[in-house]
C-alpha cells in the first residue's frame, strides 16, 4: 500500500509538471500569436510603406524565421522542413486569426533537434579530429538540410572539424618557430584547445536557447515576432522589454563602466550594440557599434580569447575589476583588428568632450575631428547644446586657436543617430538654408530640414571622410555638404540608409508620439516612418553617397550595404529644393589627380587594389578540404599581403594634440594610454595622408 501510494504521488507530480510545461508553452505561443497580429496593425498604422499581409509576406516571413532559427541548416532535417512548409503560404492567415498551430509545431521540432544535437556534439567531442585523412565538406552539404539523424550527425561533425581547422590555420600563421618538431607539438597542443573551445561554443549556443529566460518556447516566440517585423524593412524591429531593460542596466545603472552595451551576434560571439557618449569606450575613438570582441586582457594577466563567448561570459569578465586597465581587441566590420586599453570611469568629467580632435602637421597645420556617432542630450534632455554638433563646434574652437589651414571630419564607421544633430552639424559649415528633405507617413507634404542659424563656426577648407559603414545621419551630412560644394567627400560609397525610425509600444491604441497606451507594455516595436532626401531631390537610399574622391577600401572586396538587405525600401526621387544656394564648385578634377598620385605611389593602396581584384576573381571551390596539407595551401593562397597591415604604413605628417588637450594630459585629467593609442592609429592611416595632401591644395 505504501509503495502504491508513492507511485501514485510520482505519477501525479509528473502529470502536474507536464501540465505546467504545456501551460507555459501555451502562454508563450498564445502571446506570440497576439503580438504578431498587433505588429501588423501597428505597422499598418505608422510604417512609411507597409506591406500587404498576404501570401508574399507569408513566404518571406517563413524564410526569415527559418534563417534566424537555423541559418546554417544543421538542426532541422528535410522531413521537418516538409512539415513546416505546409504553412509557408498560410502564416498570413495564422496571424489574422491569431492562431498558433505553426508556432507549436516549430517549437516542438526545434526543441527536439537541439536536444539531439547536444548529445551528438558530446559524442563527436570524445575523439580528436584527424586532419591527415582526405575529407571534404561540400557546398551541397553546407547549404542543404540533413536527410535525417545520421546526416545531421555527419554535418555537425564536419562543421566542428572545419571550425577547428580554421583556428589551427590562423594559429600556424602566427607561429615563428622554425623547428618542425616543436612546431608540430605546438599545433597538437593547440588542436586540443581549439577542439574543446569549439565544442563548448556549439554547446553553449544550444544551451543558451534551451535554457533561455522563459524557455525555448519563449525564445522561439520572440524570434517569430522579430522575423515578422524584419519583413517590412531592415530597420523595423520587434523589441521585447527584457532587451530594453538589459540595455538600460548595462548603460546607466553601473557605478563604474566602460560605456558600451553588448549583445550576442547570432550565436557567433559578442558585438558592441551601443556606445555611451562621453564614456571611456566612446572617448577612445577606436570602438564602434558592431565591433566584435576578440580578446580581453586585464592589466598583468594573460589575454582571454572571447571570440566565441556570449554576453553573460563577457559581463562576468567586465565585472572583475573597477580599477585595473582592460586591453580589448575587437574585429571591425571590414575584418581588421583594433586594440584599445580602457579604464572604467565612475562619472564623466565635467566639460569632457565626446568627440576627439588632433592636429596633423607638416608645412601646414590641419585639424582632424573623429565623430563615431550622432547623439543628442544623452544624459539630460533638459540641458541645451550637449549633442554632438555642439561638441564638434567646441573642438573646432580649439583647433582654430592652432591656426589650422584645413579640417578633416572623419565619419567612417559612423552608423548614424540623431537626424536633428546631423542638421545642426551641417549648419556649422554653411551660412544658412535647407539641409535635407523628409517625407513621412501620413504627410504628403515634403518637409524641409533647415539650418536656421546664420553664420558658420568653420568656413575653411573641409574634407569629410566616409566609407561603406557611414550610414543614415552620416550620409545626410556628407550628402548635404556635397550638394552645397562645401566639403570634399573622400573615401568609398556610403552604406545607403536614408530612412528614419521611431520606437512605439506594441499597442494599437498608441498615437504618433508613442503615448496614450492603455495597457501594461511588455513589448516595443521600432518602425520606419520617414524617407530622407538630399536637397537636390535624390536619396542616399540604396546607392549611398558617392565620394568626390574615391579611394580603394577593404569593404569593396565584399561589400555589404543597404541594397544587399532583402527587404530594403527601394529609392525614389522628389523635386529638388528651390531655395538652396551652393558655394562655388571645388576643383574636383585637380584634386582627383592629387589623390590618384597618392593612390599610385603609396604601397598600401596599390596592394589593396590588387587584393580586391584577386578577391573578386578568385575561384570559389564547391567544397572545403578538411585535410591539413590541402587546407594549408588554400590558406596561403588566400592570405592577406603584409602590406595591407596598416601598422606597416607611417604618415609623413606628425600627429599631435591641440594645446587644450595637451594641457589636460599633463594634469592627468585625461588618459595618456588612450591618447597614445589614438595617435598611433592616426599615424598609420594612409587615408589621412591623402586627405592632408588634398587640403594642401585646397588651402592655397
Amino acid at each position: 500500500m505504501f509503495h502504491t501510494s508513492r507511485l501514485n504521488t510520482k505519477v501525479s507530480i509528473i502529470i502536474f509538471v507536464l501540465f505546467l510545461n504545456q501551460s507555459l508553452l501555451s502562454q508563450a505561443v498564445t502571446k506570440a500569436a497576439s503580438n504578431a497580429f498587433t505588429i501588423t496593425r501597428v505597422v499598418e498604422k505608422f510604417h512609411i510603406q507597409p506591406r500587404e499581409l498576404d501570401d508574399s509576406l507569408s513566404n518571406d516571413f517563413f524564410n526569415q524565421l527559418m534563417k534566424q532559427l537555423d541559418g546554417e541548416r544543421i538542426y532541422f532535417n528535410k522531413e521537418d522542413i516538409t512539415k513546416l512548409s505546409a504553412y509557408r503560404l498560410l502564416l498570413d492567415d495564422e496571424i489574422k486569426q491569431k492562431r498558433s498551430d505553426f508556432l507549436k509545431l516549430i517549437t516542438d521540432l526545434y526543441t527536439t533537434r537541439l536536444q539531439q544535437a547536444n548529445v551528438m556534439i558530446d559524442a563527436i567531442a570524445k575523439t580528436p579530429f584527424d586532419f591527415s585523412v582526405s575529407e571534404k565538406f561540400t557546398s551541397m552539404e553546407d547549404t542543404s538540410y540533413p536527410e535525417g539523424i545520421v546526416s545531421m550527425h555527419t554535418k555537425l561533425y564536419k562543421r566542428l572539424k572545419l571550425d577547428v581547422l580554421n583556428d589551427l590555420l590562423d594559429f600556424n600563421d602566427s607561429l615563428s618557430e622554425k623547428d618542425e618538431s616543436k612546431q608540430q607539438r605546438l599545433l597538437d597542443s593547440a588542436q586540443t584547445a581549439f577542439q574543446k573551445r569549439t565544442v563548448s561554443e556549439y554547446k553553449r549556443n544550444i544551451t543558451g536557447v534551451l535554457q533561455s529566460p522563459g524557455g525555448v518556447d519563449q525564445f522561439i516566440a520572440d524570434e517569430y515576432c522579430k522575423a515578422l517585423a524584419s519583413c517590412y524593412d531592415p530597420h523595423t524591429e520587434f523589441l521585447p522589454l527584457t532587451e530594453e531593460e538589459n540595455f538600460e542596466t548595462k548603460m546607466g545603472n553601473e557605478r563604474f563602466r566602460f560605456g558600451f552595451a553588448i549583445k550576442d551576434d547570432n550565436g557567433s560571439g559578442v558585438i558592441i550594440s551601443e556606445l555611451e557618449p562621453g564614456s571611456p569606450a566612446f572617448k577612445s575613438g577606436l570602438l564602434n557599434k558592431g565591433d566584435k570582441f576578440q580578446t580581453l586582457q586585464w592589466e598583468g594577466q594573460n589575454a582571454i580569447d572571447v571570440s566565441d563567448a556570449d554576453v553573460n561570459g563577457l559581463t562576468d569578465i567586465f565585472s572583475q575589476s573597477n580599477h585595473d586597465t582592460l586591453t580589448i581587441t575587437v574585429q571591425k566590420a571590414d575584418g581588421t583588428l583594433r586594440t584599445v586599453s580602457l579604464l572604467k570611469e565612475q562619472a564623466e568629467a565635467e566639460g569632457d568632450t565626446k568627440v576627439k580632435s588632433f592636429l596633423f602637421k607638416a608645412n601646414k597645420t590641419f585639424g582632424y575631428i573623429s565623430l563615431p556617432a550622432f547623439y543628442n542630450n544623452w544624459e539630460d534632455e533638459s540641458v541645451d547644446n550637449n549633442g554632438c554638433a555642439s561638441d564638434v563646434a567646441k573642438e573646432i574652437a580649439k583647433l582654430k586657436k592652432e591656426n589650422i589651414s584645413g579640417l578633416i571630419l572623419d565619419l567612417r564607421y559612423n552608423g548614424g543617430g540623431s537626424i536633428q544633430e546631423a542638421v545642426e552639424l551641417t549648419g556649422i559649415f554653411i551660412d544658412t538654408g535647407p539641409v535635407a528633405q523628409i517625407k513621412s507617413r501620413g504627410n504628403e507634404k515634403v518637409v524641409t530640414l533647415k539650418d536656421i542659424n546664420r553664420g558658420t563656426v568653420y568656413d575653411g577648407p573641409l574634407i569629410v571622410l566616409v566609407n561603406g559603414y557611414s550610414a543614415s545621419a552620416s550620409e545626410l551630412v556628407a550628402g548635404s555638404l556635397q550638394d552645397y560644394n562645401r566639403a570634399l567627400i573622400v573615401g568609398s560609397p556610403t552604406y545607403g540608409k536614408a530612412t528614419g525610425q521611431l520606437v512605439f509600444p506594441l499597442d494599437t491604441t498608441v498615437n504618433m508620439h508613442g503615448g496614450n497606451s492603455q495597457k501594461q507594455i511588455d513589448y516595443y516595436i521600432k518602425i520606419t516612418m520617414d524617407k530622407l532626401y538630399r536637397i537636390n531631390g535624390t536619396t542616399a537610399q540604396f546607392t549611398g553617397v558617392k565620394p568626390d574622391i574615391e579611394l580603394p577600401d577593404f569593404l569593396q572586396a565584399d561589400p555589404q550595404r543597404e541594397s544587399d538587405e532583402p527587404f530594403a525600401l527601394l529609392p525614389t526621387m522628389i523635386d529638388a529644393n528651390k531655395y538652396y544656394k551652393p558655394y562655388p564648385a571645388l576643383p574636383v578634377s585637380t584634386l582627383q589627380s592629387i589623390a590618384k598620385h597618392d593612390a599610385d605611389t603609396i604601397k598600401y593602396f596599390k596592394s589593396l587594389e590588387t587584393y580586391i581584384q584577386q578577391y573578386k576573381m578568385r575561384n570559389v571551390q564547391d567544397y572545403a578540404s578538411l585535410n591539413w596539407n590541402e587546407a594549408l595551401i588554400e590558406y596561403k593562397n588566400d592570405a592577406m599581403p603584409s602590406d595591407l597591415i596598416d601598422e606597416n604604413y607611417t604618415s609623413t605628417y606628425s600627429v599631435e594634440n591641440n594645446a587644450y588637450d595637451a594641457e589636460k594630459l599633463k594634469s592627468g585629467s585625461s588618459s595618456t594610454g588612450i591618447n597614445e593609442s589614438f595617435i598611433r592609429y592616426l599615424s598609420h592611416d594612409p587615408y589621412l595622408k591623402v586627405s592632408c595632401d588634398l587640403l594642401n591644395v585646397m588651402a592655397k
